[in-house]
């Protein structure tokens, strides 16, 4: 009667002997596995459920770099750009390959178009498919007669401008335009002007007797040949021609005798004897 009257507070206490004591509460049902256990307290602002809950980010959602992150109008003059850099040099391609190929009729029917293309800043000296590539040494040689104060004159040696220019250009890196190709351009310039007697053939063999001689007289005050008070009056030009060696496998036999083409004497203009350029 005593544990009766004690109300509701009864079944919590101890059983007592010979009593038995109060049930266990029946398992309730098992909780979703996608809801938060109820050992874990949830987060008090919720942040880490909602990050759980948002999808993974795309790489490309980030900041933009590049020509991606310019504005419209950028993004069209950067791709103008480009467009127009691609179409010189497909169009410098095809300049050049018209210019070493050999002829054929789109390069005859443009070749004036092609000529103001290449000349003179990409000018190649060599052809495509050369049957008979080039097999010789051509040194361009030059002397001098000196005209004296005392009314007298005197010759000097031969100078080989040909090998002044190779050691300028053994061991360089970058050696000048000048170095590499002024005298031999203008040597070929001559010899495709003038026949084996030396004679001009055409409108432009004075033109070239003209612009050797003054690289001539140039070589020539560079390298002090008239001295403190002479004037150079007349320079002389020749070359020296030499075949290359053949490979000892190949049986070729070739002369080893050198070759001489002597220019003759060329008078100076009053305005060239001091390596003036007038």
């Amino acid at each position: 009667m005593d544990a009766q009257d004690k109300g509701s507070d009864a079944r919590h206490g101890p059983a007592e002997p010979g009593v038995p004591g109060p049930r266990a509460p029946l398992p309730g049902p098992a909780a979703p596995a996608d809801e938060p256990s109820a050992a874990e307290p949830p987060s008090p602002d919720g942040k880490e459920t909602a990050a759980a809950e948002q999808p993974p980010r795309d790489p490309a959602d980030g900041p933009r770099t590049g020509v991606a992150a310019l504005s419209l109008r950028y993004q069209i003059g950067a791709a103008l750009a480009l467009a127009v850099v691609a179409v010189a040099v497909c169009v410098h391609l095809g300049m050049t390959f018209l210019h070493v190929a050999p002829p054929n009729t789109v390069s005859k029917k443009h070749s004036g178009t092609i000529s103001d293309w290449i000349y003179p800043e990409f000018e190649q000296n060599w052809k495509l498919f050369a049957p008979n590539p080039l097999q010789q040494n051509v040194s361009v040689q030059v002397r001098a007669e000196i005209r004296t104060p005392d009314g007298g004159s005197r010759t000097t040696g031969w100078y080989d401008l040909s090998a002044q220019d190779g050691r300028a250009i053994d061991g360089n890196p970058a050696p000048s335009h000048t170095q590499q190709n002024e005298l031999r351009r203008a040597w070929d310039f001559y010899v495709s002007t003038h026949d084996d007697d030396n004679r001009p053939v055409g409108l432009r063999g004075a033109l070239s007797e003209s612009y050797l001689r003054r690289i001539m007289v140039m070589r020539l005050d560079r390298a002090d040949a008239a001295g403190r008070d002479g004037e150079v009056a007349r320079v002389q030009v020749r070359s020296r021609t030499t075949q290359v060696p053949p490979p000892s496998w190949s049986g070729e036999k070739v002369s080893d005798k050198a070759v001489h083409r002597v220019l003759p004497w060329w008078l100076l203009p009053e305005d060239e004897t001091r390596g003036g350029i007038g």
